[in-house]
C-alpha cells in the first residue's frame, strides 16, 4: 500500500489523491500540517532525495519567512528543522511505496511509476 504525506486541502495533493483514486491505487494518508511529521521521516527522504528538493520554495509560506531565516537554511539539520516547524513548506504530496519515493504531482510520472 502506498503511503501520501501533505496536506489534505492542497489542490495539488488533490490532483494526485484522485489520479490514486481513478487508477485503483491504495494509499494511506498522512496530514502532516494536522499531524505533524518526524525528524527520522525528514531525514529518510533527505536521505533518497536530498533536502533542497524537500522544500517547496515557490509558495507562500517561504515567501513569507524572513530572509535570514530563508538564508539560514543551509544543510540538511537546518532544513529539517525548518520542515517540522513550518510542515507546510514540505514539497507535497510526497508518495512512498513502489520504488523512489514521488515528489509533487505528474500525472505521467505516477503512470510510469506506479502502474
Amino acid at each position: 500500500m502506498l503511503k501520501v504525506y501533505g496536506i489534505k486541502n492542497c489542490n495539488t495533493v488533490k490532483k494526485a489523491l484522485n489520479w490514486l483514486e481513478e487508477n485503483g491505487q491504495d494509499y494511506e494518508f498522512h496530514d502532516y500540517k494536522k499531524s505533524g511529521i518526524t525528524e527520522d521521516k525528514i531525514s529518510e527522504w533527505q536521505d533518497e532525495v536530498g533536502w533542497e528538493p524537500l522544500i517547496n520554495k515557490k509558495g507562500t509560506t517561504w515567501r513569507k519567512l524572513d530572509k535570514t531565516i530563508q538564508d539560514a537554511v543551509d544543510g540538511p539539520q537546518a532544513a529539517s528543522r525548518l520542515m517540522q516547524n513550518h510542515t507546510s513548506l514540505i514539497k507535497r504530496p510526497i508518495i512512498e511505496g513502489k520504488g523512489p519515493i514521488l515528489l509533487g504531482f505528474d500525472s505521467k510520472e505516477y503512470t510510469d511509476k506506479l502502474l
